[in-house]
């Protein structure tokens, strides 16, 4: 899990209480001590527990490098610019970090919301770096989908939307979901996942945007 935020360490939390071996990876070397000490950085409901009880178990450590794994799920900020644009820089470095790791059979997955063609940005910086196309290397898109505050049951419960480069990307990707996931995967390519989140997300914007409106006008 390459990114330990809000929605990074709860996702590597509960793979790891489901019986994964999760190789955390952080870019801040305070957060990965703070993480190896078996607490969490980030202020959500029963988090705390659930780390300790991972790294405890062994089956959660945090790292400033990746390793060699099976899945490999990117987890990174994606701010605005001032712009008014996706800053994807986070999303293309961890990529690239990424990249000497892979081998055949692997399954690259970003959770981090983006812009559409983000993914398949990703599956030709794989390209570029190792040679590999899916399905020697797949790649999907799974846009997280949770609450703050309720992060831990709603990584596990809510509905997912699953988009990959290719056939065999999706549905190797939502064959990793089902392993932790019990909310229904719904099965698309990637670019409209990606432009689901972002259509929720503006939705959602909207709606507390004309709330506050209604709100000064009632003043």
């Amino acid at each position: 899990v390459v990114g330990l935020g809000y929605v990074g360490l709860p996702t590597a939390a509960v793979l790891a209480s489901r019986g994964y071996a999760v190789h955390g990876v952080e870019v801040r070397a305070e957060v990965v001590d703070v993480i190896n000490a078996g607490r969490a950085h980030v202020v959500e409901p029963d988090l705390d527990l659930l780390v300790r009880a991972a790294v405890q178990m062994g089956n959660l450590k945090a790292h400033l490098q990746p390793t060699v794994c099976d899945v490999f799920l990117i987890a990174v900020p994606t701010p605005m610019t001032v712009y008014h644009r996706a800053d994807l820089s986070m999303v293309y470095a961890a990529t690239e970090t990424i990249c000497p790791y892979l081998k055949p059979g692997n399954l690259v997955v970003l959770e981090s919301t983006s812009p559409p063609g983000t993914t398949e940005e990703m599956a030709r910086i794989i390209k570029e770096k190792t040679g590999m196309v899916s399905p020697q290397v797949m790649v999907a898109h799974a846009p997280e989908r949770v609450l703050p505050g309720k992060v831990i049951r709603e990584v596990v419960e809510n509905d997912r939307i699953v988009g990959g480069v290719d056939a065999a990307s999706t549905e190797a990707c939502a064959n990793f979901y089902r392993t932790f996931v019990t909310g229904d995967l719904l099965l698309t390519d990637c670019r409209t996942a990606e432009t689901a989140k972002l259509v929720e997300n503006s939705y959602r914007d909207v709606n507390i945007a004309f709330a506050n409106e209604l709100s000064l006008l009632c003043d």
